[in-house]
């Protein structure tokens, strides 16, 4: 039986973890190459995608509703007015915290559990596994690999090993 703990808990701060690490990188190289901070947190991959603040937003709400829903408690509200490195980094650090607050006795039966969302009025119903596996991942995942790719298509250097937190 899947460990909700083990297959949600832990990935989310890990990926958390690399999102942070990335979005160093990428403060840093424009401090070096002295480029405004507001174009890379500005800054697109396509017109009609979210810039690099919004992916980060979504990627931390992503985690955090998650987290939430397992456990049972409520989602921490944010208020998505993040126009820093500093601000974000904030955002990704508290996200970090509540997940670490999250005990694995409040998920026992999680992966059973009954989940509905509500997504542009559309309402999603799930069991905890599948809602894990079918939304939470791929979506955290999705707005992470965006966030890389928007810094990494704006020049930093970045690579694999930066995006899995492992040494190259």
């Amino acid at each position: 039986m899947l460990n909700i703990f083990d297959a949600a808990i832990l990935p989310l701060i890990h990926t958390l973890k690399s999102l942070s690490h990335i979005l160093k990188k990428g403060e840093e190289h424009a401090d070096a190459k002295k480029i405004e901070h507001t174009v890379f947190l500005n800054a697109r991959l396509f017109p009609d995608m979210y810039p690099l603040t919004r992916q980060i937003q979504i990627a931390t709400d992503m985690s955090k509703g998650a987290a939430a829903r397992f456990a049972i408690v409520d989602i921490p509200k944010y208020e998505d007015d993040e126009t820093t490195f500093e601000q974000l980094q904030a955002r990704i650090a508290k996200t970090i915290a509540f997940i670490e607050s999250i005990a694995p006795t409040q998920l026992t039966d999680a992966e059973k559990r009954d989940i509905t969302i509500t997504v542009r009025k559309i309402e999603l119903k799930f069991t905890g596994q599948d809602y894990l596996l079918k939304w939470v991942m791929p979506n955290v995942y999705f707005h992470v690999t965006t966030a890389y790719n928007i810094l990494r298509h704006n020049g930093v250097e970045l690579g694999k090993p930066d995006f899995l937190r492992i040494k190259s």
